[in-house]
């Protein structure tokens, strides 16, 4: 049979290039034996990866479907950590993987990256309340279809293209839905997550630590080094023909801990306020709209759903495959001072 080949798309970014660098120090044979190329945008970043021993190519956006799904049904598995919100791509990379299969008898697999914003609710406007919590071993298919009646919300549109193209066309689909995820990334380009490093530029910015609303809602977090092992995990799976979760039972959660908002702006606060970088330790509460226009779109949907939202998950089915996540709540209390370090050498 032969080689293998694996697609990357995000390897430029916190979650895609430290799934790539674990992948090129896998043990695992099956990684070790497999072609892995990398989907970037720009040239100039080509030599940064090729000096990692993968394939490079090249493109101007994810808004270039039809060339994407050409490319991708050159390949056996695409690992997708590019967009959760770009739905045409998503759907792309799909329905390439099926004209390989097509082609060559094949039987591909698309692993997605999706975040629990799109199984939140929204405490602060009122739009949607609830408490449950999910266990991915839920029909969390069905539950998405029902929320996104209620509500269309982009990433939760792109899970539920990922879920439904799959099934339509008889590719496997799987889909790893990440919480907050914390700690300092192992890839060549973007080694910092979202949220965190997000509220503490917002904190240099104010000169203290702020959450919106009261901050007493719930999400659990992970550590990058743990959630890049579940990746790995169901790679290795994949390639050796084991049984893996896939089609609408195909949904993976990833985490090891549970914080309130609260509980992040005052682990802000106190990191600042002990590196001498914010005057105080006091944490203020910010309205929705002005949080919202933080980001040029200006959506408070967004802003509410990533940073003030409800969204409680258990990776039952993710410990159940052999995920065994190593980093403690040490390492959560810590990363607040990782990531405020790392932003502060930036800040000019």
């Amino acid at each position: 049979m032969s080689q293998t080949r694996i697609l990357l798309t995000g390897a430029t970014g916190y979650i895609g290039g430290s799934v790539l660098t674990t992948l090129k120090t896998s043990p695992a044979v099956e990684v070790q034996n497999a072609q892995i190329d990398v989907l970037i945008r720009g040239p100039e970043r080509i030599p940064e990866f090729e000096n990692l021993g993968v394939g490079v190519i090249v493109f101007k956006s994810l808004d270039e479907t039809d060339f994407i799904r050409k490319l991708a049904s050159d390949y056996d598995v695409i690992i997708n950590t590019a967009s959760a919100f770009h739905t045409e791509s998503a759907i792309a990379m799909i329905t390439g993987l099926h004209d390989r299969e097509t082609k060559t008898g094949r039987k591909p697999h698309f692993i997605h990256t999706s975040g629990t914003s799109s199984i939140a609710d929204r405490p602060v406007s009122k739009v949607y309340l609830e408490s449950r919590e999910l266990h991915d071993t839920n029909d969390v298919y069905a539950y998405q279809q029902a929320r996104e009646d209620h509500e269309a919300y982009k990433q939760r549109t792109t899970d539920l293209a990922v879920f439904r193209t799959g099934l339509d066309l008889s590719v496997k689909t799987t889909i790893i839905m990440a919480p907050t995820i914390f700690g300092i990334g192992t890839g060549p380009v973007n080694r910092l997550s979202i949220q965190i490093p997000a509220l503490i530029r917002r904190a240099l910015q104010y000169g203290h630590a702020v959450v919106i609303g009261d901050g007493q809602a719930e999400w659990d977090h992970v550590h990058i080094a743990d959630l890049v092992t579940l990746f790995e995990l169901v790679l290795v799976k994949v390639l050796k023909g084991e049984d893996v979760p896939y089609g609408a039972q195909g949904l993976l959660f990833a985490e090891t801990g549970r914080h309130t908002w609260m509980d992040v702006s005052r682990g802000i606060a106190a990191a600042g306020s002990e590196l001498g970088l914010l005057a105080t330790d006091e944490v203020r509460s910010v309205s929705l709209p002005e949080a919202a226009a933080w980001a040029a779109n200006g959506s408070e949907q967004v802003r509410e759903l990533g940073f003030a939202s409800n969204a409680r998950s258990k990776a039952t089915l993710s410990r159940a495959l052999g995920w065994q996540p190593q980093k403690t709540e040490t390492d959560w209390h810590g990363a607040f001072k990782e990531d405020f370090e790392a932003i502060a050498k930036t800040v000019v």
